[in-house]
């Protein structure tokens, strides 16, 4: 489905419909209908931010599902494609049928959309020149070259990974080593890099790597989840680079060759034992490089980029918090379970999948994009439970006003028993709370009888089990067990000396044996 929140959104930076349509993967006719009709309703990107794109569709086209039309091809892009190796009109015209269908349009027939397509191809024959904006675009890649480390106990080398941020109007450039390219290396070089810049640009042109897209196909195009968050916190837009498309991020690749150059292979005679002390050695030779001047015009990427920083976007108040996401099921109990920690859920989710982000203070959890609750990131011994008032069922939440310990005390004032019977209630529930109903009802039993009795009848509940119910104990009141149990006499083994005891002597004579 079109992601229609996400072309208000970039739509709302300034970016252009034709590099709205890149991103979201879908025409700039469609682009520009958005747009067109979110105007005409008064909707904009602050206003629709708590709306899904489902709910944000029904508001911008409550009839289209009633009066489907024809849908424009892009013939902009039917051009570009037919300029790769192997795609054909035919290819192009099933893959814009899908499309179509997607969203509920009518296609042209095959015959229509040669035809049209024909036409437009006639009138357009000259190439696109793509022009640099200062503060417009910022390219980000790893070095395919990396750098060393030596390992202090084994003297082995270990490899540092080195990512490269380069803004294409000036060349100016941000370089650090990581030891590994994984997400938390790849958004924490963002957040170092556009603090280094002082600003943000407006797009953003990764590479095609699984830290940042998770997939790029000609159809559509699925941003990273932790990276389509980062995107939003600095107000930017990602616009991958086209699969196989060096030319896409031109900049990058060669900053990539002449950081190569002038930095790593300036380093490459020198031992690291640490990974702070090569960044501090590549940080000497970046500002090297930055005002190093260009051999082809006057100037330097320094130079440059400090007319370029005044038309970067302004910082966030802070920086992007990494945020990992997880898919997890509301149990009987309702809360998720999160690295060994428990959170609750309004009950009325129980055994719904929820989506839960994750950060290092922080738990919040989606249903279907929405989000329904959050909690503070509990730390320390697993096993611990967020629980609020208001996700607990009525009937649990009758009893939200007492705690464990005001069952164990009141059970501890009639004795050891009751509060033996009470303390395995309370502990075997994964949420205490759930037996706190049980506990009340065993300890208003002292309503109907006296305290004696409810304690007589505990002690005998724990001889039979070791987790006794309100069940065991009332059914042990009721049928006056607790006071049998007082009347019979124990008689001791040594005790007949007025009288005999049939033992089983006696018995097997009996039987004949």
């Amino acid at each position: 489905m079109t992601s229609y929140k996400e072309i208000l959104r970039l739509s709302s930076l300034g970016i252009s419909n034709r590099k709205i349509a890149v991103a979201c993967g879908c025409s700039r006719t469609t682009v520009q209908n958005i747009l067109s009709k979110s105007r005409e309703l008064g909707l904009s990107w602050p206003t629709v931010t708590d709306l899904s794109d489902k709910d944000l569709w029904r508001q911008l086209f409550p009839k289209e599902a009633a009066k489907p039309g024809y849908k424009l091809p892009d013939f902009e892009y039917v051009h570009r494609e037919m300029a790769k190796s192997g795609v054909t009109l035919s290819l192009l015209w099933l893959e814009y049928c899908d499309q179509c269908r997607e969203v509920g349009e009518i296609p042209y027939k095959s015959t229509q959309f040669n035809k049209y397509y024909g036409e437009y191809a006639a009138k357009t024959k000259a190439t696109m020149h793509i022009n640099r904006k200062p503060g417009e675009i910022m390219e980000v890649d790893w070095a395919g070259t990396a750098a060393a480390l030596i390992d202090t106990d084994t003297g082995g080398i270990i490899p540092a990974h080195v990512f490269v941020a380069a803004l294409p109007y000036s060349g100016y450039a941000y370089v650090e080593a990581f030891l590994k390219q994984d997400q938390g290396s790849w958004i924490t070089a963002h957040n170092n890099a556009y603090r280094f810049f002082g600003g943000v640009t407006r797009i953003l042109v990764p590479d095609n790597l699984k830290t940042g897209v998770e997939k790029h196909s000609k159809s559509e195009v699925i941003i990273n989840k932790a990276y389509q968050e980062m995107a939003e916190h600095y107000g930017t837009a990602v616009i991958p680079a086209r699969v196989r498309s060096p030319k896409d991020k031109a900049t990058v690749e060669g900053a990539v060759g002449l950081i190569s150059t002038w930095i790593l292979a300036a380093l490459r005679n020198q031992q690291f034992l640490s990974l702070p002390e090569l960044n501090r050695a590549i940080k000497v030779k970046l500002t090297v490089f930055l005002n190093k001047q260009f051999q082809k015009k006057e100037g330097s990427r320094a130079i440059l980029f400090a007319e370029e920083k005044a038309f970067l976007l302004p910082l966030p108040g802070r920086l992007y918090e990494l945020a990992s996401w997880k898919i997890a099921i509301v149990q009987y109990n309702y809360h998720v379970s999160i690295e060994g920690q428990n959170y609750s859920v309004s009950y009325e989710y129980i055994k719904h999948k929820v989506d839960v982000r994750i950060t290092e203070n922080v738990i919040e959890i989606f249903f279907e994009g929405h989000r329904i609750c959050s909690h503070p990131r509990l730390k320390g011994r697993p096993g611990q439970y967020s629980t609020l008032e208001i996700h607990m069922p009525p009937n649990h939440r009758k009893y939200a006003a007492w705690d464990g310990d005001r069952f164990r005390t009141w059970a501890a004032r009639i004795g050891v028993n009751t509060s033996a019977a009470v303390q395995s209630l309370l502990e075997r529930h994964k949420v205490e709370q759930q037996g706190y109903k049980a506990c009340m009802a065993i300890l208003k039993l002292t309503d109907k009888y006296p305290v004696e009795r409810l304690e007589a009848s505990c002690e005998l509940a724990l001889s039979y089990t070791a987790q006794p119910s309100y069940k065991n104990i009332a059914a042990i009141l009721r049928s006056g067990h607790d006071r049998l149990q007082k009347e019979v006499p124990v008689v001791s083994s040594s005790a007949s000396e007025y009288g005999f005891t049939r033992g089983a002597d006696y018995y097997k004579r009996r039987d004949g044996k």
